[in-house]
């Protein structure tokens, strides 16, 4: 009878583990989808859901753009200057989101007017 109990929890702590895997997974999301990092990105978010630990993947052609990590007033100014803000140039820039709000855009002239601007909410 202990040996049946036993195989019980066994399962059931194995459960829990494959359960604890499918919810702590990251879910990757090539920003722009096929159109990758461009012009008119922003919306692209809506209707998806973010969490932390997600992957967010810049492609774009290396040199024509960049990606730059800003707080909220940097994405809706378009500014980088008074902010201390990552740069990533490498056209394939893999992005891992916090918790709360990530902001991002491109620096280049116009650009982020241009619609190449991202906030994104993680829960």
């Amino acid at each position: 009878m202990a040996k049946g109990r036993g195989s019980a929890m066994m399962a059931t702590v194995v459960l829990c583990l494959v359960a604890m895997v499918v919810q702590c997974e990251a879910a990757t999301y090539v920003v722009g989808d096929d159109n990758g990092w461009t012009f008119n990105v922003d919306g692209w978010e809506k209707g998806k859901n973010f969490n932390a630990g997600d992957v967010l993947v810049f492609k774009y052609a290396k040199g024509s753009h960049n990606v730059v990590a800003v707080d909220e007033g940097g994405y809706y100014g378009c500014d980088v200057s008074p902010y201390d803000a990552k740069v990533y140039t490498s056209g394939n820039d893999q992005i891992t989101l916090v918790k709360g709000s990530n902001s991002f855009i491109c620096s280049f002239s116009d650009h982020c007017n241009s619609g190449m601007r991202l906030l994104i909410s993680a829960s």
